[in-house]
C-alpha cells in the first residue's frame, strides 16, 4: 500500500505540473519528506496525506485509488522515472516556445519515433 500510495502522489504531482517545492510551499511538509513518500520509504498519516491532497487540488480519495483510463496509461509511462524527469523538463519549456517553434518540436519527435 505504501508503494502505491507514493506512485500515485508522484503521478498526481507531475500530471499537475507541481515540484515537490510547490507542495512544500503549500503545505509545510519537507521536500525530503515528500520524497521519502513517493519513493514508497514512509507512509503518511491520514491527516497528512490531506493536507497534500488540499495542496493538489484532488480529494482524498484519488490519492488513494488506483488510476483509471487516460491516468493509467500515464502511470506506466511516468513509472519511469527518466520519463518522468522529461515530462516535467517539458511542462517546463513549452509554454515559452512560440506556436510555430512547438509545431516544429512536435514534427520532429514524430519523425525521430517513427524512424526506428
Amino acid at each position: 500500500m505504501k508503494q502505491s500510495i507514493g506512485k500515485r502522489l508522484r503521478l498526481i504531482r507531475i500530471e499537475k505540473g507541481m515540484s515537490q517545492g510547490d507542495i512544500e510551499a503549500k503545505t509545510g511538509l519537507l521536500r525530503s519528506y515528500l520524497s521519502r513518500v513517493e519513493n514508497g520509504h514512509t507512509i503518511p498519516s491520514l491527516h497528512t496525506l490531506g493536507k497534500i491532497a488540499t495542496a493538489l487540488g484532488v480529494s482524498l480519495a484519488e490519492m488513494v485509488e488506483p488510476p483509471k483510463g487516460e491516468a493509467a496509461k500515464n502511470a506506466r509511462v511516468l513509472g519511469d522515472k527518466r520519463h518522468a524527469r522529461f515530462w516535467h523538463l517539458m511542462r517546463k519549456y513549452v509554454p515559452a516556445l512560440r506556436q510555430r517553434d512547438r509545431r516544429l518540436l512536435a514534427g520532429l519527435a514524430r519523425r525521430m519515433a517513427t524512424s526506428r
